[in-house]
């Protein structure tokens, strides 16, 4: 068991999605960025589906209140234990009584703690992703005790650390398809998506990152239409939108690009003022 002391930003449960009832208006959810939460349940031997601690910008404090083997990827924190230092990307033992604290990330945005065993979490409509339309919290709230399944203690220290590729926090193309609107733009706007840097907006959130650019684009509103995380929204205005894991399912807006599976974990890793720039496909 796992005692949030103290919640840190944006600290909730969640794992790949839930799916299957967007017919009735409900999003997706689960992990911004689902390479590096894969990689924390693969770790630990657990299914990928497992659901895991996953906190943005500033980390949690956490009491262990039983000896626990975690696995922390994602952003670049620097977790510790009474001044001791841990490594991301490998398997730990973090013995009874061991309070472990995070700070404010050095790169990257989102971050994730996976349990050997797995957190026991309700499972709503499949999944156990919190969001507002079903979970009654939108984040982890202070003195929260997280429950995982009993495993067979493994006291022995590991050393060996997973290389993970720095590459994929640094990477500033994003792959994309062509939306379905993409052809109702004049070639000159189509040429100025492919070529242009756009910039991560402060307004970013689960819902959408939003990307600021000084170009002159612009989309005319269509019917209402289905949408999904990683479409890009072009509005009358000119405002871009990318979808992200608690997006809506229908939308109005021009659908003029579609992000790549992995590109929406690489884009939801960019911080406010950061830059992309799209490869269409």
């Amino acid at each position: 068991m796992i005692k949030v002391v103290s919640t840190g930003l944006q600290t909730s449960i969640q794992d790949l999605g839930r799916y299957g009832y967007r017919y009735i208006g409900v999003p997706c959810s689960g992990t911004m960025d689902k390479k590096s939460a894969v990689l924390a349940n693969h770790l630990l031997g657990n299914d990928a589906t497992a659901p895991l601690l996953e906190f943005g910008h500033q980390g949690p404090v956490l009491q262990f209140m039983e000896d626990t083997e975690i696995a922390i990827t994602g952003a670049g924190f620097n977790p510790s234990v009474s001044g001791e230092l841990f490594a991301l990307n490998k398997r730990l033992f973090i013995e009874k009584g061991s309070v472990m604290s995070f700070g404010l990330a050095s790169s990257g945005v989102w971050a994730y703690i996976a349990v050997r065993g797995g957190f026991l979490v309700e499972r709503v409509l499949q999944s156990s992703s919190f969001h507002s339309l079903i979970s009654p919290e939108l984040s982890i709230q202070k003195g929260t005790v997280l429950k995982n399944k009993a495993f067979e203690k493994r006291i022995n220290r590991k050393n060996a650390v997973l290389r993970a590729s720095t590459h994929y926090f640094k990477q500033h193309e994003i792959e994309v398809y062509r939306g379905p609107e993409f052809a109702t733009l004049n070639k000159s706007h189509q040429r100025e998506l492919a070529i242009s840097a756009f910039t991560i907006s402060g307004q970013s959130n689960r819902m959408a990152t939003v990307l600021d650019h000084k170009l002159k684009l612009s989309a005319p509103e269509i019917i209402t239409s289905a949408v999904q995380p990683g479409t890009v929204q072009l509005t009358p205005s000119g405002k871009m939108l990318v979808l992200m894991r608690d997006a809506q399912t229908t939308g109005g807006y021009a659908r003029v690009l579609q992000l790549t599976e992995e590109a929406i974990s690489i884009l939801s890793q960019k911080r406010t003022g950061d830059s992309v720039v799209f490869k269409l496909l």
